[in-house]
């Protein structure tokens, strides 16, 4: 039966000298075996050299006794920024266009999300709002500079499918660069 490790990131300091690990900065990272778990090390270059000397170029820095059994360099990882997707506005009024006429709830769905994007960058204005006899929403809206009507049904949606469609949306413009 197959066993599943839970193996730390980096603790962001040195485990020998205890100096902060920088953001970029080189280490070298080990994993060793402790009682019945897997426990990761991170060692500042220095340390890494001077236990290794220490240990007549085995391992067991640090003043431990068993030896890792993984060990590989490696840079300590940079925060996180959220990646900005910059997409070109001309690609987004095409697309947009592009699901004119659709039935599929799927693409109506991006199609109003497309809708609230162009709105925010103010690319795409609100006329008004009228309701179908079946009850569906539908905006008429023109892009800016242009009187072209363009019918947007809203499919009334709640935070979280907005939330899911836009992250879909994001994926498919990405592929689209």
């Amino acid at each position: 039966m197959a066993r599943e490790y839970n193996i730390s990131k980096t603790a962001r300091e040195c485990c020998s000298c205890r100096a902060p690990l920088a953001p970029g900065q080189p280490i070298v990272a080990t994993i060793c075996e402790s009682a019945e778990e897997f426990e990761r090390k991170d060692y500042c270059p220095d340390c890494w050299e001077a236990g290794r000397a220490a240990a007549g170029g085995q391992g067991g820095q640090d003043g431990r006794a068993a030896e890792p059994i993984a060990v590989w360099r490696t840079r300590v990882p940079t925060p996180k920024q959220k990646k900005r997707l910059f997409v070109d506005d001309e690609l987004l009024v095409n697309f947009f266009e592009r699901l004119d006429g659709t039935e599929e709830p799927a693409r109506i769905s991006f199609r109003f999300v497309l809708a609230l994007v162009l709105m925010r960058k103010k690319l795409l204005v609100y006329d008004r709002s009228d309701k179908q006899p079946d009850g569906t929403e539908v905006w008429t809206m023109h892009l800016k500079g242009d009187r072209q009507v363009h019918k947007v049904v809203n499919p009334q949606m709640d935070e979280d499918k907005i939330a899911e469609v836009s992250g879909k949306l994001s994926e498919i413009l990405e592929g689209e660069l």
